[in-house]
């Protein structure tokens, strides 16, 4: 199992998006990608030729808050990214 971490650590805590890149390459459709309402995931191909999702550099060092719209810090969270995702392959640290 490969996992691949996106996001950094803080005064506040540790904020990543894991990704497990062997379940990810299995995947065909990549639903995560287009169910983040924040367009924070993208597929690229890896140094194995397949096909996985990443978090943009854009969103790499702000995920706190790029998630923040799906995880709110009270209230009902709605992971779109999780809940599309039928393999497991993404998990939130926070």
């Amino acid at each position: 199992m490969v996992l691949a971490h996106y996001g950094y650590k803080d005064g506040s805590g540790d904020f990543f998006l894991s990704i497990n890149t062997d379940q990810c390459a299995n995947c065909q459709k990549k639903p995560c990608v287009s169910a983040c309402p924040e367009q924070v995931l993208e597929v690229f191909e890896d140094d194995y030729e397949d096909e996985v999702v990443r978090v943009k550099e854009e969103h790499r060092k702000k995920i706190k808050y790029s998630c923040a719209a799906c995880k709110p810090f009270s209230g009902e969270r709605n992971l779109a990214c999780q809940q599309a995702c039928n393999l497991g392959a993404i998990k939130h640290s926070w």
